[in-house]
């Protein structure tokens, strides 16, 4: 899902900078000194997930793992996912320097979007929990091509058809991210639930009662 240098217009680039260094900045406010380490290693992950990619286009078409970051870090998927993303863009050059903001907006906005969705759920019985993980894996992957194929068309409107492969594209990786962060959830509910949102005011609950 990184878009090459050289592709999107300067008013795009502009205003994916201007919107990740207000969400950067929210995540690192919010960012508890306890959980530096929780997020630099959901960083990690995000950028071994996206080595093996195929290109599409401007785009490319690779495993994301930013549902799963959204939802163990919240806004603080902002500053992990462009750590990860200014890594490989300066070691591989996936992506680039110049739209390293609106590649940041992409991968990070629906991530932190999907934890308000569904994070209140994943602490829920099963057969809230699974779906819930599913559509925040799954979202967050198809917010994120969405964003991609809006920032193409902002650039350019005869990259429509362009924007609809890099949506059709990622389909199956929709899947793949839905079913791969409902085992993550499924393992952290076992072994360290309070990894998970809401597990405050679940402890909370089950103490009143």
């Amino acid at each position: 899902m990184h878009i090459s240098e050289g592709v999107l217009s300067g008013p795009v680039l502009v205003a994916g900078a201007a919107v990740a260094l207000a969400g950067t900045a929210a995540g690192l406010k919010k960012l508890e000194l306890d959980r530096v380490a929780q997020a630099g290693m959901l960083s990690a992950a995000f950028f071994v997930a996206s080595l093996i990619h195929v290109p599409v286009g401007p785009s490319s078409v690779h495993l994301i793992l930013n549902g799963i970051v959204g939802l163990l870090l919240g806004w603080a998927a902002f500053p992990a996912i462009l750590t990860a993303l200014l890594l490989q863009a300066m070691m591989f050059q996936y992506g680039g320097i110049t739209t390293l903001g609106v590649n940041t907006v992409i991968m990070a906005l629906p991530a932190v979007v999907c934890y308000h969705l569904f994070g209140p759920f994943v602490l829920k019985p099963s057969r809230v929990a699974v779906p819930a993980a599913f559509a925040c894996g799954a979202g967050s992957v198809l917010m994120g091509a969405v964003l991609a194929g809006v920032s193409l068309m902002f650039t350019e409107g005869s990259f429509l058809e362009v924007a609809g492969l890099v949506v059709t594209a990622h389909l199956p990786v929709m899947v793949i991210e839905g079913v791969v962060t409902v085992f993550c959830v499924a393992f952290l509910k076992k072994v360290k639930p309070e990894m998970l949102p809401g597990y405050d005011a679940a402890v909370l609950q089950r103490t009143k009662n």
